[in-house]
């Protein structure tokens, strides 16, 4: 046999098993996620995120709150329509660079899929099972329910479990009432509570804040002049 039939063989044969193994873990994602919807009811498990203590409703939140979160998480939240295709091919090229798993691409109705009904390692068929429910979610839940529900499940630091406890435990007052500067300020802990938490390292805290902020003005959500002015604040409180 030439040497080339065998090339060309033997890239036959692999192109078929990366494909065939791809099929498999799809499907394996697949069941997942139906075997997990079938177990829990999407509007139950969503009624009892809202029995909570200190939920907080989208209207209650301050517009540059919601921003701040749009912009360091998903900028494109409000048009995607529950993944993110840019954002994904982006992260794919920084984990080839990396050669290793650094950089995930998930949208806030991903990340709010992933903490309703899944644990939180990176496995593929883990991944796919999230992709599916983030449609799920997409479907019967308008954008600023999903918002809501997601600022309302996560980890905030100091045991503060959604966003409403969190304004309470750091400034001591409803998230309705947060200044521009606690609404940065906060948008940019739960990328790492144990780090950003303000009372474990305002400076870090502060610090995270600041590329809120530059997010904020690089999204359109501040103009210049307005970005300026909540550094400032960040400067007078150090």
């Amino acid at each position: 046999m030439k040497i080339g039939n065998l090339l060309r063989r033997i890239l036959f044969m692999f192109v078929t098993v990366c494909l065939l193994t791809g099929f498999t873990v799809a499907h394996k994602g697949y069941e997942l996620y139906k075997n997990v919807l079938s177990e829990n009811n999407l509007n139950e498990r969503v009624e009892a995120m809202k029995d909570k203590d200190e939920y907080t409703y989208y209207k209650d939140l301050p517009n540059v709150y919601i921003n701040a979160v749009v912009s360091v998480e998903d900028k494109r939240f409000f048009k995607h329509e529950g993944i993110d295709l840019i954002a994904i091919g982006r992260a794919v090229l920084h984990d080839i660079q990396a050669g290793r798993y650094v950089e995930g691409g998930s949208t806030i109705t991903q990340q709010l899929a992933k903490n309703m009904f899944f644990n939180q390692d990176k496995e593929i068929t883990r991944k796919i099972a999230e992709v599916l429910m983030a449609f799920e979610l997409e479907k019967h839940y308008t954008k600023e329910q999903i918002f809501e529900l997601y600022v309302n499940g996560i980890y905030f630091g100091d045991g503060y479990y959604n966003v409403g406890e969190a304004s309470k435990g750091y400034f001591n007052k409803p998230p309705k009432d947060m200044s521009d500067y606690e609404s940065t300020l906060l948008a940019g802990v739960p990328n790492a509570p144990s780090k950003y938490a303000p009372t474990k390292n305002l400076k870090l805290a502060q610090m995270r804040q600041k590329k809120v902020i530059s997010r904020m003005e690089a999204c359109g959500y501040f103009s210049s002049k307005e970005a300026e002015t909540v550094a400032q604040q960040i400067v007078l409180i150090n």
